[in-house]
């Protein structure tokens, strides 16, 4: 069983746990994943099945749409509220107007710092491994590119957000970078990511779906390596 299958992964999940689902469902041990999303997150993964794995890489470093919610006023030290709080802090009222324009001005190529919990290695470790430690290290800004970051939705000290942007990018990150602006601190509260290049959401098979399809249905919903190429 070779190719690529598109999965929605539900909340609390670990992309690591979609993997040995999908393993269980397929009978294949030889799965992995395109670009990994975070327990808090839900949404589009790109299943690897088979030799499809050797395409890890190159569909990672597809761009990809997420939409999403910032609540203002709080901080935490994972930047979504998953993390320990830091500060909090009653936000007043920002106009809708400011929020946005804070919005925009994080479009473009960007230079951001991967978070403190996050795997990108430093020192032979993982930023995440050493944040555990309580040791404070500083991972080097990475360029970025925001194609569209907008506002979706105004509830203040809610908002909902789209952003379309390009690999390497945290998300959490932006939503902390928006309540730096406003000067009240701001942390993710919701992440869905809807698109990999031109893999969509609304195309991926839920938990349940996948779990109640036979091998055989399941090899017929693969994207075959004859199709990679449209990617």
């Amino acid at each position: 069983m070779d190719g690529i299958l598109l999965f929605d992964k539900p909340t609390k999940w670990t992309s690591h746990d979609a993997v040995d689902f999908v393993r269980r469902c397929t009978g294949q041990r030889s799965v992995g994943h395109a670009g990994t999303l975070d327990p808090m997150a839900t949404g589009l993964l790109v299943m690897l099945v088979g030799r499809a794995t050797k395409l890890s890489a190159t569909l990672s470093g597809l761009d990809k749409d997420y939409t999403g919610s910032i609540i203002f006023g709080v901080t935490t030290d994972t930047q979504d509220t998953q993390g320990k709080v830091l500060t909090s802090v009653d936000p007043g009222m920002i106009s809708k107007e400011t929020i946005e324009k804070f919005f925009a001005e994080l479009s473009g190529t960007l230079l951001q710092a991967p978070p403190a919990f996050s795997a990108v290695r430093k020192n032979g470790k993982k930023l995440y491994e050493w944040a555990r430690a309580g040791v404070v290290v500083e991972a080097k800004p990475r360029e970025i590119f925001v194609k569209e970051f907008r506002m979706t939705q105004f509830a203040f000290p809610a908002v909902s957000f789209f952003v379309s942007c390009s690999k390497g990018t945290y998300v959490r990150t932006l939503a902390h970078e928006v309540g730096q602006k406003a000067g009240v601190g701001a942390t993710l509260s919701a992440l869905c990511r809807t698109r990999i290049g031109s893999f969509l959401l609304e195309n991926a098979l839920t938990r349940e779906m996948l779990g109640s399809l036979s091998q055989e249905e399941i090899q017929k919903r693969l994207i075959s390596h004859e199709n990679l190429s449209r990617v």
